[in-house]
């Protein structure tokens, strides 16, 4: 079944945060990943956004968009994000 790994992010440092950025796409699609929404302007209709960037990535199923997001390679990337942003992040199970 589809995952999905969903961020929603307030970038602080948009210059900082392109070292994360720049980075990510390579090993989202090492682990069949592929970005779905990657950017921001979003039309809140109900509550509150954490940030105004949202980003979903959708992976072949739950057990690889979490060992992505485990991996030595994303793992050593997490701290330029966290330098540059506030946000959160969450997988979740698709409707196939």
């Amino acid at each position: 079944m589809t995952a999905y790994l969903i961020a929603q992010v307030d970038v602080k440092d948009p210059e900082a945060y392109t070292l994360y950025t720049d980075r990510t796409p390579a090993v989202v699609e090492s682990f069949g990943g592929r970005f779905i929404v990657r950017g921001g302007n979003p039309n809140v209709l109900e509550g509150a956004l954490v940030g105004p960037r949202v980003v979903v990535i959708a992976f072949p199923d739950r057990e690889t968009a979490e060992r992505c997001y485990h991996s030595p390679e994303y793992q050593e990337i997490i701290p330029l994000r966290q330098a540059a942003s506030t946000g959160a992040l969450c997988i979740v199970d698709g409707a196939d």
